[in-house]
């Protein structure tokens, strides 16, 4: 079982079941070495959904995706690029 796979579908699924238009959604891995970087990509209109009121929803979403990683024994993290 591969943790980076697990935590790619992971941040899917979260961003895609937060957000009203999850056609929209588009992510981007990088890797940095032991650190992924998901970069996503959603419409403007749910932007502050992904984020949450003073950012709690994104926090929850980085701790969950660096949890997923962690399996084998990766780091990741999770930015919003708009």
């Amino acid at each position: 079982m591969s943790g980076g796979g697990d935590a790619d579908v992971l941040v899917r699924y979260i961003i895609e079941a937060l957000v009203d238009k999850p056609e929209a959604v588009t992510i981007t891995k990088n890797d940095e070495g032991r650190q992924t970087v998901y970069a996503v990509t959603v419409d403007a209109d749910d932007v502050g959904k992904v984020i949450g009121r003073q950012g709690r929803i994104i926090k929850a979403i980085r701790t969950l995706a660096r949890a997923a990683a962690s399996v084998d024994g990766g780091d990741a993290t999770v930015e919003i690029i708009g």
